[in-house]
């Protein structure tokens, strides 16, 4: 269920599907999905599904990993530093890992934490900072970043990320409330203070919980 023809079968839904950045399309055919899970999910890993993997968090489904990747990587400034809030798993990451020199991600759940950290660099992933942190606040100390990419969704955008950006970047995350309908956000610094937002498909994400002690 983990083999390489499982994997190019989910590479050849995901073009049905829309993605048509290639690179992309690699990357996810080579990075092994089914490690990011529990084992006895394993047999599911190469479903075009969004999947629990405990403390009521989820692997994204592989289209939206696949889509928000694109996007990011549709902006005109080079990717060089990169924030990802919400590192879950660590699947999106190791996707972005193999492109991106400077990769960071926060997570605010310990135990997930330490357990990505600790897979991450397993996997060699030495290009990626992993940081336990509430992602509603970024990472100020590293920004401007040339990309941030959102994998929880919360109510409204929080002003700390798109001020993060450096001018030219995008932000790409889902907002809206848990109850109803969230949509897929590109928010791009156009200035010191002007930003542009475009809303793009339908979504549905776990919820950015942030910190109501900060």
């Amino acid at each position: 269920m983990t083999s390489q023809r499982t994997r190019n079968r989910l590479m050849d839904r995901l073009r049905e599907k829309g993605i048509e950045n290639e690179a992309i399309l690699e990357v996810m055919s080579k990075v092994p999905r089914h490690l990011f899970m529990d084992e006895a999910m394993a047999s599911r890993s190469y479903e075009d599904t969004a999947l629990p993997i405990g403390y009521g968090q989820t692997i994204s489904q592989p289209y939206i990993v696949a889509r928000m990747t694109e996007l990011l990587f549709a902006g005109e400034r080079p990717l060089r530093k990169v924030l990802e809030v919400g590192t879950g798993s660590g699947y999106q990451a190791a996707i972005l890992g193999a492109f991106i020199p400077d990769l960071y991600t926060v997570e605010r759940i310990e135990a997930l934490y330490k357990h990505t950290r600790d897979l991450l660099h397993a996997l060699g992933y030495r290009n990626i900072t992993t940081q336990l942190s509430d992602g509603s606040w970024g990472l100020k100390q590293n920004a401007p970043f040339d990309g941030i990419i959102v994998t929880a969704a919360p109510e409204t955008v929080p002003d700390a990320l798109p001020e993060q950006l450096a001018i030219g970047a995008q932000l790409i995350i889902p907002a809206g409330p848990q109850d109803s309908a969230q949509s897929l956000h590109i928010i791009t610094r156009t200035g010191e203070r002007d930003y542009d937002t475009k809303i793009m498909e339908s979504v549905q994400f776990v919820p950015l919980i942030r910190d109501s002690n900060k």
